[in-house]
């Protein structure tokens, strides 16, 4: 079974940020799955599957987001270092 969410927005909205309202709108659902991908609330496969897209055409615009795939502390980094 498929949910749907409803998000209602200004009519001009699409206008004003320079997209048609189909652009506006996939371009939003890509937001806010990054989004929860960066919040760690979705994995990547989630992310990709909300979206309706490969996973790794997910991974790969992610810079476009200026998200990183993966985001390890300096700490986490060095302790990898060192346990390896």
């Amino acid at each position: 079974m498929s949910l749907q969410l409803k998000i209602n927005y200004p009519e001009t909205l699409p206008d004003a940020v320079g997209k048609t309202r189909e652009q506006f709108e996939q371009e939003a659902k890509w937001a806010m799955a990054v989004k929860l991908y960066e919040m760690k609330r979705l994995s990547s496969g989630m992310a990709a599957a909300l979206l309706g897209v490969e996973r790794v055409t997910f991974i790969l615009k992610l810079n476009d987001y200026g998200v990183p795939l993966i985001d390890l502390s300096e700490e986490e980094l060095l302790s990898d270092i060192e346990n390896a």
